[in-house]
């Protein structure tokens, strides 16, 4: 039976004439593209003389390269450009790199699934519909994870005299890595910068045995010696090790975390009169304004130094460095006077990782981590109120100053 032209075979054959057409123009479109780009190198186009050419051409080979419409074959020009001295040197392209078989595009999604998890075995079957049957053998991923390495030690060491962040969040989470032959949960600590827009930065990462004194110490002399100006504002969780360490960033303005001290409070609390003590702290954090605050706080101490003065007591320590955000825009005042824009942060570099049972060494957690916020598999978006900073920092700023 004769098949019709509304056929599947019929409607399968379009499609796969219309893609190889369209992967032809991609492929003839990016020949275009290196042969203009070698014509700018050598100051003039194919059997052109001018008195500015600087080179000639030598013939063309032939590359295969990945890109993100598959693989393919295509004719790539050479070239030798007269260098200063009057000798001359091989051209290479900068937009395909010598040596290079795959796209940037599709080296970022190879290592997207790297920082997801997934082995070599597994990434190649996934890539399938992009490679085709291009081989993609664990030294050529290794190649790819080594530049991501390298990027973050980069980052790790860059001069910070030219990043400026009006808060400065401070918290660790645990993440099991191998140290010293076992595999042990340790604690990672991170900074997330807030800069003048309002716009999240993650600021640092390190892996520390504890987070005692000295280990959040040498985080913050790492980012004063690396030129970080002093923030507004330092948001911290009241954790002992890092409270200590807080003394070496001289006259730091300091917003404890108002759910970290909710649970401080409750431990330290009967647990009939939780309802009615936490009633009380509510009155404090979801004030009016400042004054307001001040006086539910001192009516929440007089009151549970008689009916739980422990309760009172605990309040007391972490005192008015509860109340900071108040001076700051009201519009602000949900994103900085907890930890949980760190903590939200620090869940989903949890939820990424959940799939590797540990990782084998301290930098190769550390780069995943970099590598999960710098590739964008997890997006930092502006904190609420962020359109109300810019006005407000200018001003603050020039007291500063």
């Amino acid at each position: 039976m004769q098949e019709t032209s509304t056929s599947p075979a019929t409607i399968l054959q379009f499609r796969q004439d219309l893609e190889a057409e369209f992967r032809r123009h991609i492929r003839e479109a990016i020949e275009v593209s290196l042969t203009e780009e070698l014509a700018a190198a050598l100051g003039s186009n194919r059997h052109e003389r001018t008195a500015d050419r600087r080179g000639y051409r030598n013939g063309a080979t032939a590359r295969t390269v990945t890109t993100p419409d598959g693989t393919r074959t295509m004719t790539v020009p050479r070239g030798r450009v007269i260098a200063a001295d009057g000798t001359t040197e091989e051209f290479h392209s900068r937009l395909l790199p010598r040596y290079a078989r795959r796209t940037r595009q599709v080296d970022e999604a190879i290592l997207g699934c790297y920082l997801g998890g997934v082995n070599s075995r597994r990434m190649k079957t996934a890539l399938m519909p992009l490679l085709g049957d291009a081989h993609l053998s664990k030294s050529a991923v290794s190649r790819i994870v080594g530049r991501l390495k390298a990027l973050f030690a980069t980052w790790q060491g860059r001069d910070l005299s030219s990043e400026r962040y009006a808060v400065i969040f401070l918290d660790g989470f645990h993440l099991k890595v191998r140290l010293a032959r076992r595999v042990v949960s340790v604690p990672v600590l991170a900074a997330l910068g807030v800069t003048e827009t309002g716009q999240k930065c993650l600021v640092s990462l390190r892996l520390a045995v504890s987070e005692a004194k000295t280990t959040w110490g040498a985080v913050i002399t790492d980012l004063q010696h690396r030129g970080l100006v002093a923030p507004l504002l330092l948001v911290v969780d009241g954790h002992g090790g890092l409270t200590s360490a807080l003394q070496q960033w001289d006259g730091i303005r300091v917003q404890r975390c108002t759910t970290h001290k909710l649970e401080n409070l409750k431990d330290h609390c009967p647990r009939h009169a939780r309802p009615e003590m936490k009633r009380d702290y509510d009155q404090i954090i979801y004030a009016s304004d400042g004054l307001a605050a001040r006086a539910a706080y001192d009516a929440f101490l007089k009151k549970w130094a008689i009916l739980c003065p422990t309760v009172a007591t605990s309040l007391e320590e972490a005192g008015l460095e509860l109340l900071t955000f108040f001076d700051f825009p009201k519009a602000t005042w949900k994103s900085i006077r907890t930890t949980n824009t760190l903590e939200t942060l620090n869940r989903e570099f949890r939820r990424r990782t959940k799939t590797q049972a540990s990782f084998g060494t301290e930098a190769a957690a550390l780069t995943v981590l970099y590598g999960l916020v710098a590739f964008g598999q997890i997006a930092l978006r502006k904190i609420d109120g962020a359109k109300h900073l810019p006005s407000f920092l200018a001003k603050a700023w020039q007291k500063v100053a």
